[in-house]
């Protein structure tokens, strides 16, 4: 593990920080390269991205703290704040679901009132997101964050005791949910890139990504570990995250858009 590669004072730069710009980097690169050939101007990818990048850090910044406001008692600002209390610069704590539910709304709020073809260019920008995904995923597991429960199985990884997962569990073997989202990120982008061949309408592309990722991310909670505040429910030993609530909705969502825009092609 390399959570942090350099300090500059009090600036820290860490593994995290470096591959989740890199994420956004080439997912952008990517979603240029696709404008090629299509009626979509590379102006409206380069203003969407940044409406998509600071919708996504304000929503996965409110949703984790609603849920982790015992974590800022005493120091509300640090909510917001990039300098820290402590001293430290940068904000940590960020929960990926509300970020994406938010980027997601921001995005067709923006293309619709710029009266872009909406699905046109979502069906560009789909894939970039499992691909950002797949190598943001690799940096939450050199900084030990995102971490899962602890297994016996031969999947168990011992995190180190200066990582949020060796402070929580000393010694103990985790699944790495991490790399298991990383892989799914992977598999997403090129499921998207092989079936947009067959794409017979606009928006196939954006949607089948959301269902294939609330899946993904459905499966993936049931192995990674959250603090007793995002349990939504429990069924008998079974535990249900709030996470998990939210992939539901987007599945379902996903799936009726699917089919409406499947029937107004027809």
């Amino acid at each position: 593990m390399h959570p942090v590669l350099f300090k500059i004072g009090p600036i820290v730069i860490t593994s995290y920080g470096v591959l989740l710009t890199l994420a956004f980097a080439v997912g952008l690169l990517f979603s240029l390269t696709r404008t090629k050939g299509s009626e979509i101007k590379k102006e409206y990818i380069l203003d969407l991205f940044l409406i998509v990048l600071l919708s996504s850090v304000f929503g996965s910044r409110f949703f984790y703290v609603i849920f982790h406001l015992d974590e800022f008692e005493g120091r509300l600002l640090d909510m917001i704040n990039p300098i820290q209390s402590t001293g430290e610069i940068g904000i940590a704590g960020l929960s990926m679901a509300g970020g994406i539910v938010l980027a997601i709304f921001s995005g067709i709020l923006y293309l619709y009132l710029k009266r872009i073809n909406i699905w046109k260019v979502a069906d560009i920008v789909a894939p970039s997101f499992p691909l950002g995904l797949a190598i943001a995923r690799v940096g939450c597991h050199l900084n030990g964050c995102c971490f899962g429960k602890p297994t016996e199985s031969f999947l168990g990884l011992v995190f180190p005791y200066d990582s949020p997962a060796g402070y929580y569990f000393p010694d103990t073997p985790l699944y790495p949910s991490q790399l298991i989202s990383s892989f799914f990120g992977a598999t997403i982008f090129l499921i998207l890139i092989l079936f947009e061949k067959k794409k017979k309408f606009d928006g196939f592309t954006f949607w089948l990504m959301i269902i294939l990722y609330s899946v993904a991310r459905f499966v993936v909670d049931f192995f990674r570990y959250y603090e007793e505040s995002m349990v939504f429910l429990r069924i008998g030993k079974t535990a249900f995250s709030v996470n998990q609530v939210v992939m539901v909705f987007l599945f379902l969502t996903s799936f009726l858009a699917l089919n409406h825009l499947k029937r107004s092609n027809r």
